[in-house]
């Protein structure tokens, strides 16, 4: 069955408008400067990625004109961000007519929804800006004149100043089952319900302040005449009930107003599978999509976003992830590949699931990638996780693929994907790689960002909040039982290492958040720890007082207040000011960026030494585990391996000797004591120490441990790193 494009024909033009918009802007700025100096290099990704959306969008709704352009216009801005080629105001002009052109048919498609009705892309434009983008000596265009540029913009601003503030949505089709008719129906402007949300968003905090007036009502009954006394308390009583009773109203008709900018994800899902298969065809491939869940609904704001990051891993699966039909057969795989589009509800969130079983993200050409990209050191490339250059994918510019085509290979899409979902959609990523059966992309969302779950905290004097989704759990713990990790406290939960850093401390001085003194600190018995996690990564903040929980309406970042990234939204609650919402992918890297320069310099100081670096083989299943006991071990001048299950240890091990070995026992596919075993069956580990790091402490557990071949135990809740690296020296001597 043919794809009913004109369904998805207005969004179209509507995102393609806004991306139209910040390519004018943008080359207006690189026309305006001097040899490319009036734009920055990221401003270039910005416009690399808007021109890359539209080819995706148009390419999946076969509008081929559209897509052509866009694709020349990507391979110029391209040559830009590789600096193969120098930008200027004639490449400007140049480009400007590209996204003319693309204007046009995007305003032809408003006006008659009919792709057919498109014209054919100018090819001699195409091939103009292809040319452009090669470096040599290809022809350069002059430059128009600077009233040329900019009259189609200056154009769309009149338009946009006298045209209503956006079209009407396009209701999504009505199931067969439903029987509704016309008069059942009826076509509201997307801006009268954003407008009605917003006010309800209002209504929600004013009546947040009021559900504090019962309490200072009873403060008042309590000091008040005795002959007044009871009628007070009569009245804080009644007051109570009422505000109570207007607060489940309010809910509700917030939930019903919520309701009406839901749409179900079939909107999504249908078009991205047809979409999947008629690519898989053009590739020579074979494919199965299987859909589920797609009868859940988000909120329409989700749903424009979720397009771009959807059709990015979708493409990226077919392109990258699944074989042609005889390497599958070769590989004992059924000549037909299998794509798994799957939603699940989760209280208030949603799960979403792409998963393929083709060949898997291909880790050692990642790794590869990343040395002849200069992002790691090939020390440091070889010693990462597996999961940790797998990470790398979502770095722009990043790419594992060979060949650059007008699907994938420009190292965009994945970059695109980490910015909507987590920046823009306040949801996480996910990422289960298993070579050669496939890989899983988890995305964790909202159901809608109108209001969402936060835990607003107090530290340093200061009330902040933080997404609950990013909260794995609240932990009230004795001071003594945290550690002291290469010069960085840690705590141990669930049998893992977990960095622990004071919230004002690391806020302070960007936030200008008072740092707790050490005196106060001290005087403390106990440690209010609030546990971040983003994927596999976890962080530890101290703070000072938990100050409540609750659905909130949280506010974007306005624009001049964009460029403080440690927050991502405003809340007003009860009596408080308007409180900064935390963005938690922001402070775990700037706590880990505040760890690794302690680390970097105790290893500098040992590196200047002159002392033999052993290599040591750390394979752990917690990220965080691994992160902390190779900062261990690096500040102590060795040279550290990571691994984060038995298989990948065993794997390395084969690969390249190591001085010494530390494992873990708990870890999926093997565990430490197999592992332990299966290197002291090879020759060249029957002499190399193992040392076992584990909450496991039952003596029957050491026993084991000895029986297999390991040469120490040491039990993670006794966890002393001045015990690990004596038994390290009493083992290499």
């Amino acid at each position: 069955m043919a794809i009913d494009r004109s369904k998805f024909i207005g969004r179209f033009v509507e995102e393609a408008r806004d991306h139209l918009v910040r390519l004018d802007r943008g080359l207006a700025e690189m026309a305006q400067g001097s040899a490319g100096e009036g734009i920055t290099a990221s401003e270039i990704d910005a416009l690399f990625r808007s021109a890359h959306t539209i080819k995706g969008s148009a390419r999946m709704l076969r509008l081929l004109p559209i897509c052509d352009t866009a694709h020349a216009i990507e391979d110029l801005l391209g040559a830009f961000r590789s600096r193969q080629v120098q930008a200027d105001a004639g490449l400007s002009a140049l480009l400007q007519r590209g996204v003319d052109a693309i204007a046009s048919a995007v305003d032809q498609l408003d006006r008659q929804p009919d792709p057919d009705a498109l014209a054919p892309a100018d090819a001699g434009l195409c091939a103009a800006l292809s040319a452009a983008a090669t470096p040599g000596d290809a022809p350069r265009p002059a430059a128009p004149a600077a009233n040329q540029t900019s009259e189609r913009a200056a154009t769309q601003e009149a338009k946009a100043a006298s045209a209503p503030a956006s079209a009407p949505t396009p209701a999504p089709a009505a199931p067969p089952t439903s029987g509704l008719s016309d008069s059942d129906t009826l076509r509201v402007r997307l801006d009268h319900l954003d407008g009605l949300i917003r006010l309800m968003g209002e209504i929600i905090a004013q009546h947040d302040r009021l559900r504090l007036r019962p309490d200072e009502a009873r403060r008042i009954a309590r000091g008040a005449e005795a002959e007044i006394a009871p009628a007070c308390e009569a009245f804080a009583h009644s007051l109570r009930e009422d505000v109570q009773d207007q607060e489940v109203l309010i809910r509700e008709l917030h939930d019903r107003a919520l309701a009406l900018r839901m749409l179900p994800l079939s909107i999504l899902f249908e078009p991205a599978a047809r979409n999947l298969r008629q690519l898989a065809r053009s590739l020579g491939k074979e494919v199965r999509c299987t859909i589920t869940g797609d009868a859940i609904s988000l909120d329409r704001q989700l749903i424009d976003e979720l397009a771009d990051p959807l059709l990015h891993l979708l493409r990226n699966a077919v392109d990258h992830g699944l074989e042609p039909p005889d390497e599958r057969q070769a590989a004992g795989k059924p000549a037909s590949g299998s794509v798994r589009l799957e939603a699940r509800r989760d209280g208030r969130w949603v799960e979403i699931t792409i998963r393929d079983d083709g060949r898997g993200i291909n880790v050692a050409a990642a790794r590869d990638k990343a040395i002849r990209k200069g992002l790691l050191s090939a020390e440091q490339a070889g010693t990462a996780s597996d999961s940790e250059i797998v990470d790398l994918i979502f770095t722009p510019g990043f790419s594992t693929s060979a060949l650059i085509t007008d699907i994938s290979g420009r190292g965009v899409g994945m970059d695109v994907v980490k910015s909507i979902v987590l920046d823009r959609l306040q949801g996480s990523i996910q990422v289960d790689n298993r070579p050669g059966l496939g890989a899983t992309f988890r995305l964790r969302l909202p159901l809608s960002l109108a209001i969402m779950r936060v835990l607003l905290i107090e530290a340093g004097g200061e009330t902040l909040g933080f997404l609950a989704q990013h909260v794995a759990e609240i932990l009230r713990l004795s001071r003594d039982s945290l550690l002291e990790v290469a010069e960085r406290r840690a705590v141990i939960v669930r049998n893992e290492f977990v960095p622990v850093m004071p919230l004002a401390e690391l806020l302070n001085p960007a936030f200008k958040v008072a740092p707790a003194t050490a005196t106060a600190a001290e005087a403390s018995p106990q440690v209010l720890l609030v546990i971040l996690r983003i994927g596999q990564e976890k962080l530890a903040l101290e703070v000072d007082v938990l100050r409540d929980e609750r659905d909130l309406v949280v506010k974007p970042v306005p624009e001049h207040l964009r460029h403080l990234h440690l927050v991502s939204g405003f809340v007003s609650s009860g009596a408080l000011a308007v409180v900064s919402v935390l963005h938690a992918p922001a402070v775990l890297d700037l706590a880990a960026r505040a760890r690794g320069q302690s680390v970097s310099d105790g290893a500098r100081t040992m590196a200047t030494a002159g002392e033999r670096v052993n290599r040591l083989l750390v394979v752990d299943d917690s990220l965080n585990t691994r992160e902390i006991e190779k900062d261990v071990l690096q500040a102590h001048g060795y040279s550290v391996t990571l691994a984060e299950d038995g298989i990948d240890g065993l794997h390395k091990a084969m690969r390249e000797q190591f001085d010494a070995v530390l494992t873990d026992v708990e870890m999926p596919r093997m565990d430490g004591f197999t592992l332990t075993e299966r290197l002291r069956a090879l020759d060249a580990y029957q002499a190399t120490p193992i040392v076992i790091v584990t909450s496991r402490e039952k003596e029957e557990d050491r026993q084991r441990g000895l029986r297999v071949g390991a040469d120490a135990y040491i039990v993670k809740g006794d966890f002393d790193q001045s015990n690990l690296i004596g038994t390290l020296r009493a083992l290499l001597g």
